[in-house]
């Protein structure tokens, strides 16, 4: 029972927060028509929920790729101010965008490097599906830090939107994105 405690206590606060990111990563793959066409990359996002703003020890910042935090400062207090920010960075920067527990969007952007399996156990066992590109392998290797709640991806080459907890992760094709609430069908 005190495990099941743990584990409730860790990811109760951060499913709302997880819903939401999801939510407009799956909005703006929706919202872009561009998919088909040859040479064009969508919008690409790389989240990471953490639980504690001590994040250095596995990440470096990327220069001047910010979220603009004087738009946007924290996920949850409007949802189209958030839409439009992740859109813009979306399009125009690079890197893992760093998101505290309590829904605190960091302004710097982040590299982040790939764990050693002596530092985080667990890694050496994932196994990588062919369509995963390096950011999605970094968010399923990241998931199993201790510190991070959640990450989302949406890729860029084909609008697919993924979260990842654990070391494990759900995949949401395009095509499939919505179910059956999925606008249009």
């Amino acid at each position: 029972m005190e495990e099941l405690d743990r584990v409730l206590k860790k990811y109760a606060t951060s499913q709302d927060l997880m819903d939401r990111i999801r939510y407009v990563a799956e909005t703006l793959s929706m919202e872009f028509d561009k998919w088909d066409d040859q040479y064009v990359s969508g919008p690409s996002l790389y989240f990471l929920v953490v639980a504690e703003t001590d994040f250095e020890a596995y990440t470096d910042p990327l220069g001047e790729n910010v979220w603009p935090t004087d738009r946007c400062k924290i996920v949850l207090d409007s949802p189209e101010a958030f839409r439009r920010v992740a859109e813009d960075v979306g399009f125009s920067r690079d890197g893992a965008i760093i998101v505290t527990g309590d829904g605190t969007i960091q302004q710097q952007m982040v590299r982040v490097r790939s764990p050693h399996h002596a530092e985080v156990p667990g890694v050496a066992e994932l196994e990588y599906p062919d369509w995963m590109g390096t950011k999605h392998m970094s968010a399923l290797e990241t998931s199993l830090r201790q510190n991070v709640l959640w990450a989302v991806t949406l890729s860029e080459e084909d609008g697919r939107v993924t979260t990842y907890l654990d070391g494990t992760y759900q995949d949401y094709p395009r095509e499939e994105i919505g179910g059956r609430w999925r606008p249009g069908e």
